[in-house]
């Protein structure tokens, strides 16, 4: 159920993510938020800029869809430097990344998406390279075994992650600024559409744009996601242009409802009601019950349940709230704490 999910905040497939790319800002006074760390960064390249040296090491991490990547992409263009990606789970052995550090020129930028998924052996191999700018390489093995001290030029390492808890100690120390991203506002997001409203062409009545922004879960990828699905529907149900009747029957047809929950979300929260009495429940339970992976759930369903206050996260498991109950309409309830069963079979005196 959750592998097309419309508003999922991770990328679909190839030709989405080249369509978010030319909606992406190339500059950071372009970007919509968050202006705390839009000035941080504002001030950091500035300065490195006036000293004619390259940025310190930058972390990102937040939930998937925030801008991590269109921020690292931002930095390299303010730097007026060449960026080379990679990810995490591509970086297998030290020789992937040898060829990229030897490839890098003074002041590049090098970026690792989910760098939380670097093997040990990678990871350990680049220490030096963020530290003192070179690197140990061993070439053949056995007897004939030898190590070069091979020296890097000064780059810039920027990391993304979502999962910011699972990067080693060592690692998380050696960058020198960290920024995490939080979910966008509606306005923000209002924002973001009108850049890309405009950048597509396209005519949108007064609202549309809220309504649109008010469904996409705090995150830019799915209003983006959004207002391609809702451009498509006008084009073939109407005239082209966006409007409040439009928008309203694009996103009932993706049944995507007013808070921007769709089915999966809808059934996670009944499954807690009509299967677990309102919870706590395991998530292993939950996903057992909906046949989804745990990870899915923890991942893309729960952060956004959480963060509408529409689920509560205890020691024993998962609860819904009366809040969520008022909006699918359901009654809520919930389960009775009853005292320690006796045993079911004690020895008797004969």
């Amino acid at each position: 159920m959750a592998v097309n999910r419309v508003i999922s905040s991770r990328p679909l497939n190839q030709q989405e993510e080249d369509f978010n790319v030319s909606l992406r800002p190339k500059r950071l006074d372009e970007c919509v938020g968050p202006p705390n760390v839009k000035e941080k960064l504002s001030i950091a390249i500035t300065a490195a800029k006036q000293r004619a040296e390259p940025l310190e090491h930058i972390l990102f991490y937040g939930p998937p869809g925030l801008g991590k990547t269109t921020l690292a992409n931002v930095v390299a263009n303010e730097m007026g430097a060449r960026i080379r990606c990679s990810s995490g789970p591509a970086m297998v052995k030290a020789g992937d990344v040898m060829g990229l550090l030897s490839n890098i020129s003074t002041g590049d930028v090098l970026f690792i998406d989910e760098i939380h998924r670097l093997a040990t052996n990678v990871e350990e191999f680049i220490y030096p390279a963020m530290e003192e700018f070179k690197v140990d390489f061993t070439v053949d093995s056995g007897l004939h075994a030898k190590t070069i001290n091979f020296p890097l030029k000064r780059f810039t390492l920027i990391g993304a992650t979502t999962r910011a808890g699972l990067l080693s100690a060592p690692l998380r120390s050696r960058f020198g600024m960290l920024y995490h991203l939080e979910f966008y506002s509606a306005q923000e997001l209002t924002a973001i559409l009108e850049r890309s409203a405009q950048i597509l062409q396209l005519d949108c009545a007064d609202s549309t744009l809220e309504l649109i922004a008010a469904r996409s879960r705090g995150t830019p990828r799915v209003a983006n996601r959004l207002l391609k699905r809702v451009r498509d529907y006008a084009q073939v149900k109407g005239s082209g242009d966006l409007n409040v009747d439009i928008v309203e029957r694009a996103l009932k047809m993706e049944q995507i409802d007013a808070l921007g929950l769709d089915e999966l979300d809808r059934a996670f929260l009944r499954a807690l009601v009509n299967v677990y009495e309102g919870g706590p429940a395991g998530i292993d339970a939950i996903a057992a019950t909906l046949g989804e992976e745990r990870d899915t759930l923890e991942d893309v369903v729960e952060p956004y349940l959480l963060q509408v206050g529409f689920l509560r996260r205890t020691k024993r498991g998962r609860e819904i709230t009366k809040h969520a109950c008022r909006h699918l309409g359901l009654k809520y309830h919930r389960k009775k704490q009853t005292p320690d069963q006796p045993q079911l079979f004690q020895q008797t005196d004969q």
